[in-house]
């Protein structure tokens, strides 16, 4: 029988919220939380009881625990980059071990919560597995998350798709910058972009867009691009949207503008609240900000060139 890897992640209780959060983005079927900060009072409030096994009481309360699990094909190597450099740049103080864990039917058991889902005025996305839909005039985004980072139920993906559908213009060029399954670049497509490019440091993510492009029959106005950043592309985009995390925008926003008209308009999400303010302030330096929105603590930062 197949091993799936197992990735578990320590971090102090008070950063479990953020850390979980980081963590959803690995992985489109969820993960396993163990926080044990509260046992008494949860066990009195969904059991009506004070007995509780000595083997939990004994847990240390003031770590949790983060499990995440990766399908059996692949590396984790680049899940266990993405999450380091994340915490590291919020802050969040982790360790981070691996084990192995036997399959247990995990690949399509997480699709059932995985429905279609409305974003903004104009686009529903639907996983492509799931027929029973109405899109109700919607644009329907058919995708695919394979391996890769990018369902669209994240609060920083959300966040990008309403932003882009506000700011995009019928006959836009896109980048996207940090593409992972392709759904920002995708999406903008679908709205009437003309062209977009995407590029990702990791190739299964490269690998995943491509297939979502031919799956929503616009491959030949997609381009992807394996890369780091801004490293391998060229050229000027009427809308340039960055997905990733907050250091990497604020390294990313020193030299976009040369990718930019001067109209052009710069889309950035992925920034936890608590650094908003930081990246908009490094942001500024080059850029005016023309827009900021906030859903659950993430924070999306709009602008163009000075």
């Amino acid at each position: 029988m197949a091993q799936w890897t197992e990735i578990k992640i320590s971090v102090n209780v008070r950063d479990i919220d953020k850390a979980s959060d980081i963590a959803n983005m690995v992985v489109p079927y969820g993960i396993y939380i163990e926080d044990y900060s509260a046992l008494e009072e949860q066990v009195r409030q969904i059991a009506h009881i004070d007995l509780i096994d000595e083997d939990l009481l004994k847990k240390d309360r003031s770590e949790a625990l983060i499990h995440i699990y990766l399908e059996p094909d692949v590396s984790p190597a680049e899940a266990l980059a993405f999450l380091s450099e994340r915490y590291t740049a919020e802050g969040i103080d982790h360790r981070i071990d691996t084990s192995f864990t036997v399959d247990e039917d995990w690949r399509n058991n997480w699709k059932k919560y995985f429905n279609p889902t409305p974003v903004g005025k104009k686009l529903l996305i639907r996983p492509t597995w799931r027929d029973d839909y109405d899109p109700e005039g919607r644009v329907v985004l058919n995708i695919d998350p394979g391996l890769a980072f990018g369902t669209g139920s994240h609060e920083t993906t959300r966040l990008c798709l309403e932003t882009i559908e506000k700011y995009l213009k019928a006959g836009d060029t896109v980048l996207d910058v940090g593409c992972g399954s392709g759904i920002l670049a995708i999406s903008s497509l679908l709205l009437g972009a003309s062209t977009a490019v995407g590029v990702d440091i990791d190739e299964v993510a490269v690998r995943t867009a491509v297939e979502n492009a031919e799956l929503n029959k616009v491959s030949e106005r997609f381009t992807a691009i394996h890369g780091d950043l801004t490293e391998k592309v060229s050229g000027k985009y009427n809308l340039v949207v960055a997905n990733i995390v907050a250091d990497a925008i604020i390294s990313l926003s020193k030299g976009v503008k040369e990718f930019m008209d001067p109209d052009s308009v710069y889309i950035m999400s992925g920034i936890i609240d608590t650094r908003g303010d930081e990246v908009a302030v490094a942001v500024e330096r080059d850029f005016q900000l023309i827009g900021r929105y906030e859903d659950n603590g993430w924070v999306c930062l709009v602008a163009k060139a000075k």
